[in-house]
């Protein structure tokens, strides 16, 4: 990914001297109060807990403090980051422009091992999220290590594609979506709920693909393979694969973030597109 010439965006909140220990739920230890609030944090913005409990969400937690990277290759990764939002904001604002609103540019998290959100308390097993509570998109770099060595999907744009599905999020959050999916759902039952869920995420991952395409006609940001690491990190963190390796089946009715195979049609469908009207996913079926 070409963002050797970007800017870097004034929106970043390091916190990562502030984190505390990691929490994980592995070795037979007891869960505590953080990892309630965790629970009833991911129930609220439609992430089965059973994931959370389960161990299968995006990311689980290294074994080992010394499995963290050093110190430069987090603030490598931090730049990068800083880039790829920086990114995103010059996208999303023109694309708001054009349409005649103003786009209002989200803050970006960093922490390490837990943090607290409007939203709740945040850990780094939950994998990057977003808050609509506060407008902020929270990460912990370690995420980026997993995503390599678990998910087996390497690459700077399998980066960026997670960092702007996040952004999605936000997108759909100043135009009203997030808040109407999630007062929907209180009138569902649990599979419809799921679905609606799913539809949700599907969206963030078109509007992901909505930046790329356009970052990379304004910006030939694209190296060869890029692409293809998007779709592979797609792939990599949809349900269906998730549940498999926690469980060794998929339960579909569960999913609440979309399929291996839907996840990367609908990041491919809004990069071939650039287009926010190509990403109503609550207009077709989640197949």
């Amino acid at each position: 990914m070409r963002l050797d010439n970007g800017r870097e965006s004034s929106n970043i909140e390091d916190r990562r001297g502030e984190g505390g220990p990691r929490r994980g739920l592995g070795g037979g230890g007891r869960i505590g109060i953080g990892t309630i609030v965790l629970v009833l944090v991911a129930m609220y913005f439609g992430v089965d807990p059973s994931i959370v409990l389960n161990g299968a969400g995006v990311m689980s937690p290294p074994t080992a403090e010394s499995s963290r990277p050093p110190a430069s290759a987090q603030d490598d990764s931090a730049r990068f980051v800083s880039m790829v939002l920086a990114d995103t904001e010059d996208t999303w604002r023109a694309l708001f422009s054009g349409g005649g609103r103003r786009y209002v540019e989200p803050r970006l998290v960093l922490y390490r091992g837990a943090t607290q959100s409007a939203c709740g308390l945040g850990q780094a097993e939950m994998g990057p999220f977003y808050c609509p509570a506060d407008s902020k998109v929270y990460l912990d770099l370690d995420f980026f290590a997993e995503l390599r060595s678990r998910f087996h999907a390497p690459g700077d744009f399998a980066q960026a594609y997670v960092i702007a599905h996040e952004i999605g999020h936000h997108v759909q959050n100043l135009f009203g979506i997030s808040a109407k999916v999630q007062d929907a759902r209180q009138r569902l039952s649990a599979r419809e709920s799921n679905l609606l869920s799913v539809k949700l995420e599907l969206q963030a991952d078109c509007l992901a693909g909505v930046w790329a395409h356009h970052a990379e006609r304004s910006r030939q940001v694209l190296e060869a393979g890029d692409l293809e690491e998007a779709l592979a990190a797609a792939a990599a963190t949809g349900d269906d694969t998730l549940q498999k390796q926690a469980r060794g089946y998929a339960v579909p009715d569960s999913f609440t973030h979309g399929s291996a195979a839907q996840r990367a049609q609908w990041f491919r469908t809004g990069f071939n597109a650039g287009s926010l009207r190509a990403c109503d996913t609550f207009s077709v079926a989640a197949h």
